[in-house]
């Protein structure tokens, strides 16, 4: 079952991804640098592109100074206890993104991440775009006092897990993309039908599960349930 959860955000993430890198503005100086798969910081800053924004020197020294006001985790603790004084520097090239795009013209970088939430309440957009700040405000924090001349911004796309979500949100988010004006309708009927293929899949992993072999009936669909939430 988690197998199939973890395909089925990823096969979301990717379709996003795609699609956005294809609906851009044609004259776009934005670059979609991560559209295959999640990289870690220090995948990253063996770009030229990366490299460009501040030396990867620079960026270890400020990074330290933020990761040592992160609490351990329990699951760290015995990775910490092996090489204290290099585990806050390699916890942080360790941290993975979902995706990143870079305007080296007007200096700007947006860290990209998708999530999942549980959907049953209508607050559950604030909650996950908390928590994916969270997650990685020590790699904003680090860039920011890295390359102060560059403007860093982390966009979150955050979907529930029956299939929600939130359109004036998610419109927001493409045209500071520079997804093309035209585009941005159909990229969101698709990105809907897409989740809820998705969600249809862990479903029917789920009743297979615990029923034998059952089969698929329905197919992703799309319906308006108000507060701009699609499911």
């Amino acid at each position: 079952m988690a197998t199939t959860v973890t395909a089925a955000h990823l096969s979301n993430r990717k379709h996003l991804y795609d699609s956005m890198h294809a609906a851009q503005k044609p004259k776009s100086k934005l670059q979609f640098v991560t559209l295959d798969k999640e990289s870690n910081m220090s995948t990253l800053w063996r770009r030229e592109e990366f490299l460009r924004i501040c030396s990867k020197k620079d960026l270890t020294e400020k990074a330290q100074d933020i990761e040592v006001t992160t609490r351990v985790k329990k699951s760290q603790e015995a990775w910490y206890n092996l090489n204290p004084g290099s585990f806050f520097v390699n916890r942080f090239w360790g941290r993975r993104l979902d995706g990143a795009a870079i305007n080296e013209a007007l200096k700007i970088r947006y860290i990209l991440e998708c999530k999942r939430s549980i959907d049953r309440n209508e607050g559950f957009l604030e909650v996950k775009d908390a928590e994916a700040n969270e997650q990685h405000k020590s790699i904003v924090g680090a860039l920011k006092a890295a390359a102060p001349e560059w403007e860093f911004e982390q966009i979150n796309f955050v979907v529930g897990n029956r299939g929600s979500v939130v359109e004036s949100d998610f419109y927001t988010k493409l045209k500071k993309l520079d997804i093309q004006e035209a585009k941005i309708e159909k990229l969101f009927a698709d990105h809907v039908t897409q989740v809820c293929e998705a969600h249809h899949r862990v479903i029917v992993s789920f009743l297979q599960q615990v029923q034998g072999d059952t089969k698929p009936t329905t197919q992703g669909s799309r319906e308006h349930i108000g507060h701009s939430v699609h499911v």
